[in-house]
């Protein structure tokens, strides 16, 4: 993530930042071989249904993949997750620059999943003051993931002589976990997978929340708001991962939110502390923070009168954590963290009478 959009981006966050199946010839040498013909047969086949060239529609126009890909590099957030949990192990990736807790450059599930796949030296990508084409380059890749990543027309054009780009669909960070699969998958030759993909995370996300059936129908909204400056806070869309992720879970955005949200394309607003009275109708909200933040909330005059706020239903969620860095999710943060977060919302419920 270059430094225009990281500084972007931790604007946006209060100074937090954004933050199955598997193809038979691109597994990790620590992955089996079919076991017998008939599977081998069923690679065979599944491999055959991806006709070339595939072509691949995004806001910057579209992208020619002439023939499978056999190195895929990834950049930005998350897109190296999505091709992990389809056992594919890039030639190079950007390292995670929020919620890591040592010095990897890789967030938890990242590393587990690497360790599964049988890698403990993959090639990670500096990038967090700009892009470092020159690293990308050398990985020598067939194919450039970035379907979630804010990359610029200018970047794009120079990943572009590198390599096929799969840029997002419509606007910088608001790609859903499942587009993140859908077109990160498609430019490795792998769109069948990825639908089976998208449809075990489903399951996997459906089956535990039916263990929490308290938020069903809540009304939630997830934002950033900091104790540093309490006169304004922003709110993410329900088309922001984060947002989206809630509605699955079975909670609602209230309209008194999504009322104020002109642009379909943002993935934040900002909205003054004057009109907290917006977040009125929100059961639940969910921000960033420490053990000091929710208090602070409290004690705020303005804020500390939003219902939610008042009687203590707030997920604060612990900066610069793995579970912070999950609130944009992928398959692999997903699993590693649904559970915790699942708890968390469950005990703001508990408060709402």
């Amino acid at each position: 993530m270059n430094a225009k959009l990281l500084a972007s981006l931790l604007m946006a966050m209060l100074m937090i930042a954004l933050v199955g199946c598997s193809n038979s010839d691109q597994q990790s040498n620590a992955k089996s071989e079919p076991s017998s013909t008939e599977e081998t047969e069923k690679a065979e086949n599944e491999e055959a249904t991806t006709e070339y060239p595939i072509v691949i529609k995004h806001a910057f126009g579209e992208t020619t993949i002439e023939e499978k890909p056999e190195n895929v590099a990834t950049i930005a957030w998350s897109n190296h997750d999505v091709a992990l949990a389809l056992g594919v192990v890039p030639v190079g990736f950007s390292a995670a620059n929020y919620g890591v807790q040592d010095d990897s450059g890789m967030l938890p599930w990242t590393a587990e999943k690497l360790k599964e796949l049988g890698e403990d030296s993959p090639n990670i990508y500096q990038d967090t003051d700009g892009l470092d084409f020159e690293a990308i380059a050398d990985s020598n890749p067939d194919v450039i993931l970035a379907a979630y990543s804010g990359i610029t027309q200018e970047e794009y054009d120079t990943l572009s002589e590198i390599a096929p780009v799969v840029a997002y669909q419509t606007s910088p960070w608001v790609a859903s976990w499942r587009e993140q699969v859908t077109y990160n998958s498609m430019g490795m030759g792998l769109e069948e997978e990825g639908k089976q993909l998208i449809a075990d995370t489903e399951k996997l996300i459906a089956d535990k929340a039916s263990e929490y059936p308290e938020l069903k129908g809540k009304k939630a909204t997830f934002v950033s708001i900091t104790a540093a400056d309490l006169s304004k806070f922003y709110v993410y869309t329900p088309g922001d991962p984060r947002g989206a992720f809630l509605s699955e879970l079975g909670m609602e955005y209230p309209e008194s939110v999504t009322s104020q949200i002109t642009d379909p394309n943002a993935f934040f607003i900002e909205v003054s502390a004057e009109n907290a009275d917006m977040l009125n109708d929100a059961e639940i909200l969910v921000s960033y923070g420490d053990e000091n933040t929710l208090a602070a909330l409290q004690a705020d005059p303005i804020l500390g009168k939003i219902p939610a706020i008042e009687r203590g239903s707030v997920v604060i969620i612990g900066d610069n954590t793995p579970l912070a860095a999950s609130g944009t999710p992928s398959p692999l943060s997903i699993e590693y963290s649904i559970d915790e977060y699942l708890t968390l919302l469950s005990e703001a419920v508990s408060k709402v009478k």
